[in-house]
């Protein structure tokens, strides 16, 4: 029995889940929304490549979706950081962090044909698609600078439930950035092995993130003090 991209589908089922729950039990302020948004958008991706691995959707057109949605997470998980950090308003300039995936959406719309899954296994996949190394640039930067922007926050703010929330930020966005820490460290010894399905990865790792956004959402909404949920997290300082 095949079962390639089986783990995908149950993240896929659980993210699901999770955003359905949210959907009907958390409050819908800005930071639940960018949430909900994440949360949906790793739902479709993990989908996406369940479809892709085991149905054997061979047109370059659906890796090329797939990339499309994953490469808006960075920049929303930015927004998401500084919502926490800054008290951070959209305005019509707040909406360039979104130009490079903007950028990349439209240019590998001219190049889809390039687009392929190379491999499959029962946990990732492997994709080709043009300019890559620019591409993981302006990945993984937002994720680079929501780190710097959590530290910052954490130490020099007081209120304890914002620094509970960014602490859990923090942890999701360390947690996700762990395969490109490794990824780049066997580059060195010239394996490639990672680099190659890194986003398949991450997306994998970011069901862990997921659950930190859920975590949030419901810390954040006001039934959380009626039924003391969350609390493992009242020893945060």
């Amino acid at each position: 029995m095949n079962f390639t991209g089986i783990i995908s589908l149950l993240f896929a089922c659980i993210e699901f889940l999770l955003l359905f729950n949210l959907l009907v039990f958390v409050k819908k302020d800005r930071l639940s929304i960018i949430a909900l948004i994440m949360i949906t958008l790793l739902a479709g991706y993990q989908t996406m490549e369940f479809l892709m691995c085991q149905t054997g959707l061979q047109s370059s057109f659906y890796p090329y979706f797939a990339f499309i949605i994953i490469s808006f997470l960075p920049p929303l998980n930015l927004i998401l950081t500084l919502s926490l950090t800054h008290n951070f308003n959209l305005t019509l300039k707040s909406w360039l962090i979104f130009l490079p995936a903007v950028l990349f959406s439209i240019y590998y719309s001219f190049v889809i044909s390039e687009f392929a899954v190379t491999s499959c296994t029962v946990l990732y996949a492997a994709y080709n698609y043009p300019l890559g190394d620019l591409y993981g640039f302006f990945y993984y930067l937002p994720i680079l600078i929501s780190i710097v922007f959590l530290i910052v926050f954490i130490k020099k703010h007081q209120e304890k439930k914002k620094k509970i929330i960014g602490r859990i930020l923090l942890f999701g966005n360390i947690f996700i950035s762990l395969p490109v820490l490794l990824g780049f460290t066997l580059m060195l010894f010239n394996n490639y092995s990672i680099i190659s399905s890194i986003e398949s990865i991450m997306c994998k790792f970011a069901f862990v993130y997921a659950l930190c956004l859920t975590i949030i959402c419901l810390y954040n909404s006001p039934f959380n003090e009626e039924r003391n949920y969350l609390r493992l997290f009242s020893g945060f300082k």
